[in-house]
């Protein structure tokens, strides 16, 4: 039986102060709970309580449609990897898919120049009132992880603006998750044991069902706490920190009470170079492509961009493994690149 995890909780109202050293306190508080955990609570003022209450209504709404209509926004006729998600198309691990469903966004590019897999226009449902709230939530959060990155440099002994130059148009994905409650469903997780690709996630839920392992190995539960959202570090935050931060492994395990989650995974634009930015010390991580990565990981895992895979429609250059950082690797032990084999569906 798995016990309720104690994690830091950081009050990040300062990181809207004019007063630098007011910033700082901030960021000292995330370092020392990045480096314990890698998993925190944030609470602040910037959060707006009414938005996240309307988000909540926008995905009940929009779940309770029938299959069929759902589907007509499927993620596999996107440009960028946006839309509805159906229960079993992301799968973690060969033998295991997820009991969830989820409609996917990210930034809504609309130039015609410069897109990318994960960059383009967003599809969206034909559902009034649905782009509005989710686009309102998206520059709402996005603006906190602003704040955040910001927080990040300062604490990595960075300017404080270091990142912003690299957030223009990030491929930072918005995952609006439902968890249907099913008592007579096989005993499998809503989303299986994983590490966030990205620097930074910002999670807000509506009921438990979050796991984590901690130092030891253990799966613990991650509790709800009214009025905070929940923070983990992800692969490229890893690196950035030169393993000062280890993204964690976590999974959903199978719910109790119906669930929804809103998860906005940070990262900076497509084509910045993910390399440790400290100084005074070797480098424990080579540099890797962001948007690449992210895009690899993203394919190993949806059927529509494995069946691309199959057919030789699409190929990976330089992918990762699943589940390739969290592990506090050392320089020595460099990660194999997955081959073209590997990355087949199941027969």
């Amino acid at each position: 039986m798995t016990q309720p995890l104690v994690l830091p909780l950081v009050d990040i109202s300062k990181l809207a102060s004019p007063n630098v050293e007011d910033r700082l306190s901030v960021a000292r508080e995330i370092d020392r709970a990045c480096v314990e955990s890698g998993f925190l609570y944030i609470a602040g003022a910037q959060m707006d309580d009414a938005l996240f209450r309307r988000i909540v209504d926008r995905a009940r709404g929009y779940f309770a449609l029938d299959t069929a209509i759902k589907m007509q926004s499927y993620i596999g006729l996107s440009e960028n990897h946006s839309g509805y998600v159906p229960v079993g198309e992301e799968q973690f691990a060969p033998d295991q898919r997820d009991l969830k469903e989820a409609f996917d966004v990210n930034c809504d590019y609309r130039g015609s120049e410069g897109r990318r897999p994960l960059l383009g226009p967003n599809l969206w449902p034909d559902m009034p009132g649905f782009r509005e709230d989710v686009q309102a939530y998206y520059r709402h959060v996005t603006t906190i992880g602003g704040q955040l990155f910001r927080a990040f440099a300062l604490a990595l002994g960075l300017d404080e603006d270091h990142f912003d130059a690299h957030l223009r148009n990030p491929p930072t994905q918005l995952r609006l998750i439902h968890y249907p409650l099913d008592a007579t469903a096989e005993d499998r997780p809503g989303i299986g044991a994983h590490t966030d690709y990205e620097c930074f996630t910002l999670l807000f839920a509506t009921a438990p069902g979050l796991q984590i392992v901690d130092k030891h190995g253990a799966w613990m539960d991650v509790p709800l706490i009214q009025g905070t959202m929940i923070m983990n570090i992800g692969d490229m935050m890893e690196i950035l920190s030169n393993g000062r931060y280890v993204a964690t492994r976590h999974r959903v395990k199978k719910v109790g009470e119906e669930r929804y989650s809103f998860a906005l995974f940070h990262a900076c634009d497509y084509d910045y170079v993910v390399a440790p930015v400290t100084t005074g010390e070797p480098a424990r991580y080579a540099p890797l492509k962001g948007g690449e990565h992210l895009f690899n990981q993203t394919a190993q895992t949806f059927a529509y961009l494995k069946r691309r895979i199959e057919s030789g429609e699409l190929v990976l250059n330089d992918a990762l493994p699943l589940n390739s950082f969290g592990l506090n690797r050392s320089a020595k032990e460099p990660i194999p690149a997955i081959s073209a084999q590997q990355l087949l569906p199941e027969q």
